[in-house]
């Protein structure tokens, strides 16, 4: 373990010391590095004006299955709110007619981490576009044609999408927004703010064809599912639910914070709620993708070996420690022919954050940007390195001219 981290986990039961002892060293070291902007062959996607411009999280793609168009938000100020009430603008970016874009909706509900949860919805990804918004007083999600501008609503906000588009899972995004700020939404004040373990559902099923909404799973079924001791009396939630490719399974984080102390772990399961597997349980785990149905690629905590990148096969306890040399957190996905893994990590000691691409053992940087102070903590901008449909480009969010815009990097597959 470096000293980086020694001090880090030293200073977790003393969160307001650690931010200024953060800050402090992090000015410090930017001080002493050499000043680098942006290196690799970047294009910029959005336009530069006084706007803002992203996309959200790495588990989706902003591309048309024409590779033609793309989709991202256009706000005015990301820089005072994780998770603001001002409305955030859709945009429809024509890449192959010099980046010119149209506004084709708006959102109430967007956050600075994940956005409004904007997507292409499958099978076709051509017509129909899918977000969160906020309308008669409650969460719900939209469904909108883009050629008729026919806008279908739905019961619930989703957060993981079939790729058939036949329906969505959810969470309750008003705890999120209390308990992991930057991923949940400001709109309503959330009902279970007193409840450490609530006895109520924390994941639905929503049919996007039917509008029927089916609760899966309570915040209890997972505090009861292999309990450990350090659940007594600790702060449940669950976040970053990922279905696989097939749609008859999901993943999700179940976490509990007991006083100071936060721990972490990776839960699959059925998509009706059945055969729970504790597929990663070492008290640390972040950002997951499927390879497969079957396999996970996961940023965790192996007791045996430490941090790092882990190919995990579910409802196994297999396992390949991959890239040993990645020792960073960052956002992985594999590219659609699965030959190829994106992944990144973020701000170093000169503020600069990397995009790597790999193939088999070879990890090659594609692009480093420098991550402005303002841009920090919560307010941060991550990357979120995404795929196109083709395997052979690659987006993400940064705001290394001064504002948040929306870049890309080709690949060369061979």
């Amino acid at each position: 373990m470096g000293i980086e981290q020694k001090i880090n986990n030293a200073l977790i039961k003393v969160p307001a010391m650690k931010k200024v002892i953060k800050r402090l060293y992090q000015v410090s070291m930017y001080v002493l590095s050499t000043k680098i902007k942006y290196e690799g062959e970047i294009i910029r996607i959005t336009p530069k004006d006084e706007y803002e411009y992203f996309f959200g999280y790495y588990d989706k793609s902003p591309w048309d299955v024409s590779g033609r168009y793309m989709l991202c938000l256009r706000v005015k100020d990301t820089t005072k709110s994780v998770a603001p009430k001002e409305p955030a603008e859709i945009i429809l970016i024509d890449t192959h007619d010099n980046n010119s874009f149209q506004v084709v909706g708006s959102t109430k509900t967007w956050n600075v981490q994940q956005g409004s949860m904007l997507q292409w919805l499958g099978p076709d990804y051509s017509e129909k576009i899918i977000f969160n918004d906020f309308r008669s007083g409650k969460y719900c999600s939209v469904v909108l044609n883009l050629k008729t501008r026919e806008e279908k609503v739905l019961e619930m906000p989703v957060y993981s999408v079939s790729n058939d588009g036949e329906f969505a899972l959810t969470l309750d995004f008003s705890r999120l927004h209390r308990l992991r700020k930057g991923y949940g939404y400001s709109n309503l004040i959330e009902t279970t703010v007193n409840e450490k373990l609530p006895e109520k559902p924390c994941v639905w099923h929503l049919n996007i064809k039917t509008n029927q909404i089916k609760p899966i799973l309570n915040y209890t079924d997972f505090a009861n599912f292999e309990t450990r001791p350090e659940m007594n009396e600790a702060e449940h939630k669950v976040n970053h639910i990922i279905l696989n490719p097939s749609g008859n399974r999901f993943m999700v984080l179940h976490r509990w914070i007991n006083g100071t102390e936060k721990f972490t772990r990776l839960i699959t399961s059925n998509i009706d709620g059945s055969d729970l597997f504790n597929l990663s349980d070492d008290n640390m785990i972040s950002h997951c993708n499927w390879k497969s149905d079957t396999e996970i690629l996961a940023y965790a905590r192996k007791k045996e070996i430490g941090n790092g990148y882990y190919l995990m096969k579910d409802k196994t306890m297999e396992y390949i420690h991959m890239w040993p040399e990645l020792v960073v957190d960052g956002h992985p996905s594999y590219s659609p022919d699965g030959s190829l893994v994106v992944t990144d990590t973020y701000p170093n000691r000169s503020r600069l954050a990397s995009v790597f691409v790999i193939k088999e053992n070879n990890v090659n940087t594609i692009a480093r940007v420098f991550a402005p102070f303002k841009y920090d903590n919560d307010l941060r901008c991550d990357l979120h390195p995404r795929w196109n449909r083709s395997g052979d480009k690659i987006c993400f969010d940064s705001v290394f001219e001064g504002k948040r815009g929306l870049y890309v990097v080709g690949i060369k597959k061979n």
